[in-house]
């Protein structure tokens, strides 16, 4: 088989390489747009992966980096500290639920995940249990590429279901919406008692699943049952963190304190690579200790990295100053105005909002790439994936861009979309 090499240098994510349409190549950022080379605009609907909650380019997050870079790039964290760190790790204490005062900074979301799985099945390793070394997560879940990570993704669904040999066996159940689910949850969390190290949940939406959603009870009763059966629960607010459902946390909407929570994406506006895992002083204690060999043996080159620090201490000075949630309650509603009549387009199986997440779900899977390059007629940078279309906008996005957005996904879905062959 022969490759083009001037096309697979880069091997790009998520993208069969042999069939893929070269991709688009962006040249600029401003606000919600997209400037492609080719002198296109486009109205971002995603903003670059759910992170760029501010818009691109916010010159407050610019001049913190700038300032930064010309003081100093980068030094390593391992026996230095440095005071956008140290300022960052209070700020999180301070603004996250209870005594998740714990901030162990990493590189992604997928880090920050491993972390916390190490951090739970080590806890009980110093407390002086063993066996404790599985993790019960969530059907429709997803947590991130790496090892640990895609162990506790859907082993059926989700994309990395080819890996299963591959990867250490977890529990899984449905997320406890009935009555039946709930007890068996129960059931299931009481029967692997012995061998579970945590429970681990995506609060309010399973975003990469496919945008599902659950309600606020649905979350306060997973982490009644953690704590029921004594098991630490792991938060993943990678994607739900800093106001993409309307508050600050979704863990906040049900009225929980996770054990560990893991953060990344919007934590420095979608500037520069940064993520944190927090823990409890509960699990912070288990590695206080006289022992060497009970320290948290993680540490990533670039992490606590000062550019980020600087990024990320920008980004909530945004959420202190600028009307950030206020802004995702007002993008909610006009989300919830805009795509509620798709409902009774056929072919459509759902329609789905909260906060500044907008999804409409097909009947059947369709043709990805098909609908891709209709959105892109339009005028609006989209990725649909599974058997989904969403909007996931920039908190700051303006009111005609995102009209702009929902007239888009209007227009090709009441257009009819085929499935995929």
């Amino acid at each position: 088989m022969s490759f083009d090499r001037s096309r697979t240098h880069l091997w790009r994510p998520y993208t069969q390489m042999r069939h893929a349409a070269p991709p688009l190549e962006a040249v600029a950022t401003q606000g919600s747009r997209i400037v492609l080379a080719d002198g296109r605009e486009l109205v971002d609907g995603i903003a670059s992966w759910w992170t760029a909650v501010h818009g691109y380019n916010h010159p407050h997050i610019g001049a913190a980096v700038a300032d930064q870079l010309a003081r100093m790039p980068h030094v390593m964290f391992g026996g230095l500290t440095h005071q956008p760190a140290e300022q960052l790790a209070a700020r999180l204490a301070a603004l996250l639920p209870g005594d998740l005062d714990h901030v162990f900074l990493s590189d992604s979301g997928s880090v920050a995940v491993e972390v916390a799985l190490k951090m739970a099945v080590q806890m009980w390793l110093n407390r002086g249990v063993s066996g404790r070394t599985k993790v019960l997560g969530f059907r429709g879940g997803y947590h991130g590429d790496t090892m640990g990570a895609m162990s506790v993704c859907d082993p059926e669904e989700g994309m990395h279901r080819r890996f299963g040999a591959y990867l250490p066996t977890q529990i899984f159940c449905d997320l406890p919406r009935t009555q039946a689910e709930t007890g068996a949850l129960d059931a299931t969390l009481a029967a692997h008692h012995e061998t579970l190290a945590a429970v681990i949940v995506e609060p309010l939406v399973q975003g990469a699943g496919g945008m599902r959603m659950h309600p606020p009870e649905v979350l306060a009763n997973v982490a009644r049952l953690a704590r029921r059966h004594g098991l630490p629960l792991v938060a993943d607010e990678i994607f739900t963190g800093f106001g993409r459902t309307g508050t600050l946390f979704a863990c906040e909407q049900a009225g929980i304190v996770p054990d560990i929570l893991c953060l990344s994406k919007a934590l420095t506006g979608g500037t520069i690579a940064l993520a944190a895992t927090i823990a409890r002083t509960e699990v912070f204690a288990a590695f206080w200790s006289d022992d060497p060999a009970a320290a948290l043996m993680h540490g990533p080159t670039f992490m606590a990295n000062p550019l980020a620090c600087a990024a990320a201490n920008a980004s909530l000075d945004l959420f202190e100053t600028e009307p950030r949630l206020a802004q995702a309650r007002a993008i909610e509603a006009r989300l919830a105005a805009g795509l509620e009549p798709l409902r009774r387009v056929p072919g459509v199986a759902d329609v789905r909002v909260l906060g500044a997440i907008g999804a409409v779900q097909f009947a059947q899977a369709p043709d990805l790439a098909a609908l891709k390059a209709r959105l892109l007629d339009r005028g609006v940078w989209v990725r649909p994936f599974g058997d989904i279309v969403y909007l996931t906008p920039a908190l700051t996005i303006g009111a005609a861009d995102l009209d702009r957005l929902i007239e888009a996904i209007t227009f090709v879905v009441a257009e009819g979309v085929s499935a995929a062959s």
